[in-house]
């Protein structure tokens, strides 16, 4: 058993979690005999992964499919598309130089959004309702990145920690604008969450092996679609401490690997619970 387990390279998210030996990224090759000792290597930022999974051989956590697929939107969405394409929105993805304003409005209709393809919290989200506004979106953008607008005054967002639910809660729109983003004025409301799309999301992320993210989706007269998910998520609206996430990330941690690949049986929402 080595003297730390575990190796974080951040140690914001992993508070709360025994065992745990911080290194900053930067130094990862100075430390590799601790990395190669420890069970399991946790939060390594993107450029680590690959040394460290094909490199040298070692478990992270989130998964090596967390964070190859949340890299960026394009990854994200053609996930989306082959694990669960009934909850993906009418999205398409283009080169700027092989499509026009008018194409993308014959196909999605107006208004439709763009997205830049590596974004948070909000930003990089554009509403396209002429063609000026698509002209200022690629400005800044080579790979165009599209879906249907939705009208919806709201959207769920669901935190999977390993394989469970620990948060589920509305994000409703400020009166301005069509964010719902609470770092862009949205609130938050925990009354009245469909179960149905907490269970939705669950099996999205267990089929796809994402085992820490904050989903948001949204919920129309059609069904629910899933819009993105994040590893970065807020933890404003999460009605947990630092610690007591660390806490379900070390459950999940210790947990032996499944003899299986069984999903019929859905682990309960926790913090439906709670």
């Amino acid at each position: 058993m080595p003297a730390f387990p575990y190796i974080s390279f951040n140690p914001i998210r992993s508070i709360g979690v025994p065992g745990v030996r911080y290194l900053k990224p930067e130094n990862m090759f100075k430390h590799l005999l601790e990395i190669q000792s420890a069970q399991k290597i946790l939060f390594p930022e993107y450029w680590q992964v690959n040394s460290l999974i094909y490199g040298l051989n070692k478990p992270v956590f989130p998964s090596a499919a967390t964070h190859h697929l949340g890299h960026n939107k394009v990854e994200m969405t053609r996930g989306f598309m082959a694990a669960c394409p009934e909850l993906t929105p009418r999205t398409g993805i283009y080169h700027a130089e092989t499509v026009s304003f008018q194409h993308l409005a014959d196909t999605f209709g107006l208004p439709f959004v763009c997205k830049e393809i590596r974004s948070a919290s909000g930003l990089g989200v554009f509403l396209i309702s002429t063609e000026a506004d698509f002209n200022e979106y690629l400005r800044s953008n080579t790979v165009v990145y599209v879906q249907e607008y939705l009208d919806i005054d709201r959207d769920l967002r669901i935190v999977v920690i390993g394989n469970q639910v620990v948060s589920a809660y509305w994000r409703v729109g400020a009166t301005q604008g069509f964010h719902n983003n609470v770092s862009r004025g949205g609130r938050i409301d925990r009354n009245d969450i469909p179960e149905f799309a907490v269970q939705k999301v669950l099996q999205a992320a267990r089929d796809l092996n994402i085992d820490y993210a904050g989903f948001d989706a949204a919920i129309t007269p059609e069904g629910i679609y899933l819009l993105e998910f994040n590893l970065q998520f807020g933890t404003s609206g999460i009605p947990y401490s630092s610690v007591e996430l660390g806490r379900f990330i070390h459950e999940y941690l210790d947990q032996k690997p499944p003899e299986n690949n069984n999903t019929e049986s859905i682990p309960h929402t926790a913090a439906l619970t709670a």
